[in-house]
């Protein structure tokens, strides 16, 4: 599978195969189970870098999605395989996380996809304009 043009140092990559359940009138996934499709990818690339939703709650801060950006190439369709990919490329003042979602058997692009999240202290509610030290420690990236 060709990489995104966006490739960080930190993302996950799995496969997933596509449900009945996910299906529209027209027998191709609805544009709105995509949504579902990049937090299962976000999930497995947060898991990856250990902060995942439970650690970021327990670390104080919640991390909620202000921003997503979609654009559809191609229908998904049942049965077929799909590779989900999320890269995270951004993570000093928010988490920007890109996504592509691409058929396995070919390669072809079907979904690009982006992400904003910012932090918000859970004791306040307020948001954090820089990432908060433990994000950086996560990461394994030195505080600038």
């Amino acid at each position: 599978m060709r990489k995104p043009a966006t490739s960080s140092r930190w993302w996950a990559e799995i496969e997933m195969q596509v449900q009945f359940f996910d299906l529209d009138p027209m027998e191709i996934v609805w544009h709105g189970n995509y949504v579902k499709y990049l937090e299962v990818v976000r999930c497995a690339l947060l898991d990856k870098i250990a902060y995942n939703y439970l650690e970021m709650k327990n670390s104080g801060y919640a991390w909620p999605v202000i921003d997503l950006q979609l654009r559809y190439v191609g229908p998904a369709k049942f049965g077929q395989i799909l590779t989900l990919r999320a890269d995270l490329v951004e993570w000093e003042n928010r988490l920007k996380i890109d996504y592509l979602i691409s058929d396995k058997a070919s390669g072809k692009r079907l979904t690009r996809a982006s992400t904003t999240q910012v932090a918000v202290a859970i004791d306040s509610g307020e948001m954090c304009f820089v990432s908060p030290p433990v994000l950086f420690e996560k990461l394994g990236v030195k505080l600038q």
